[in-house]
């Protein structure tokens, strides 16, 4: 498999000098270096974990073919959105490449955060998974490329489910999962049947929007007014709050470490977070998109995550990073990748039988990346899960009621999106 996959990047250079004839000499168009024979130095400003380092590992044979100098600043959640931002208000900017998440498109196409990649002659192939490039476009326009297939998945400890009386192809909705939960809570009183992510805001409400979905709830409506405080959502929260009650509360480390030490039956996670083998003691499957086995399938309920990758509006070499994006995002280096803990939007990629044979959890990945849902593409969202995520906090550690924290987080959100 690594035989193959460095032939393949090997390839996957190859066609990129085809590309662009080889020369990478000019003066100061963005394009390359000086011609003195000094490198140019690019500066990517990526996520931190698997997301950027898959990413950073595929950089060398592009940097010694173009004679480019990589300084590859791996972020926080916050920290890189922060960077970027600030970052855009100068007249040039430091950062060539970036990496943003969905939540922010709206933000930084507002704002004249991200160039515009049609503009720059880029566009999409049919290898694409399309549901990923939703996010990455306004009306027509290219903004981001989608890199890693990011989307909620269900962890679950072989073990447990087995005991349980489950297999994973079982597992057809919500209220399986809760019957999964309290069979490992009676059988093992010191084990949790359930973990929800913890550690901030927007962890709680990623957390929670699947199940929000799957009891036919969102958090704006279709004119982006908030609607939190209804119905849907207070039951989605007993659902929640139900599944908590069988277990615990625990930041992205813990949980993996927690479900692959057998001490917890399920949780959600990201694919970046594990990665399973054959032999390994968890695995995962998709999310369920109903709520009862005779309830309305809701068609998708995941929650989608890609972290995509964009050129700053201000970067110092556009021209030389629209050939790196292009290069990042081909079938070759996104095949490569994967031996990184990559996870590409690519039909190919994640279908390919020698890949399936190694990583055959690929496949569930590929699935959910069809049929996952995006957060509100709204400029507001950082403040909207502040707000909303910290009453939900409030809620699951009982310092408020329900009603108190949604009727709250209901006006709060009210008036943000009033402006």
């Amino acid at each position: 498999m690594k035989k193959l996959l460095t032939l393949v990047l090997a390839l996957a250079m190859t066609l990129s000098l085809a590309a662009c004839g080889g020369d990478t000499t000019t003066t100061d168009d963005g394009s390359g270096d000086t011609g003195t024979g000094e490198p140019t130095k690019m500066t990517l400003i990526l996520r931190g974990g698997a997301y950027g380092e898959s990413l950073q590992a595929m950089l060398e044979p592009f940097a010694e073919e173009h004679n480019v100098e990589f300084e590859v600043l791996l972020q926080s959640f916050d920290d890189l959105h922060t960077g970027i931002a600030l970052d855009a208000v100068n007249e040039t900017g430091t950062y060539d490449l970036c990496m943003v998440d969905g939540s922010w498109m709206a933000e930084f196409t507002e704002n004249g955060v991200l160039a515009n990649l049609s503009e720059m002659g880029y566009s999409f192939d049919d290898d694409v998974i399309p549901a990923t490039t939703t996010i990455c476009m306004v009306d027509d326009d290219i903004y981001l490329a989608p890199y890693y297939g990011n989307v909620t998945v269900m962890m679950y400890n072989k073990e447990l489910l087995s005991e349980a009386g489950y297999a994973p192809e079982d597992i057809d909705s919500f209220a399986d999962l809760m019957d999964i939960a309290q069979k490992t809570k009676d059988a093992h009183p010191d084990k949790n049947g359930f973990l929800v992510r913890g550690g901030s805001a927007d962890n709680i409400l990623s957390d929670f929007l699947p199940h929000l979905v799957v009891h036919g709830g969102w958090v704006v409506d279709e004119n982006n007014n908030p609607t939190v405080d209804t119905p849907e959502f207070k039951a989605a929260m007993e659902e929640y709050l139900a599944l908590y009650n069988l277990g615990s509360s625990l930041d992205k480390d813990d949980i993996v470490a927690s479900v692959t030490a057998g001490d917890t039956a399920l949780a959600q996670i990201w694919p970046g977070w594990y990665t399973p083998t054959a032999d390994g003691p968890a695995d995962y499957t998709t999310i369920p998109t109903k709520l009862t086995d005779d309830g309305e399938d809701m068609g998708a309920v995941a929650l989608q995550g890609v972290w995509c990758i964009g050129i700053p509006d201000n970067a110092p070499h556009k021209e030389l990073a629209l050939e790196l994006l292009e290069y990042v995002m081909s079938p070759e280096v996104q095949l490569a990748s994967i031996e990184q803990n990559g996870v590409p939007c690519r039909f190919s990629c994640l279908t390919d039988p020698t890949v399936l044979e190694t990583y055959p959890h690929l496949e569930t990945v590929c699935g959910a990346l069809q049929t996952g849902v995006y957060r509100p593409v709204i400029e507001e969202w950082t403040q909207f899960t502040n707000i909303l995520g910290t009453e939900m906090d409030n809620i699951i550690q009982g310092t408020k009621t329900m009603d108190e924290a949604l009727s709250y987080a209901q006006e709060q959100l009210e008036q943000l999106m009033a402006g």
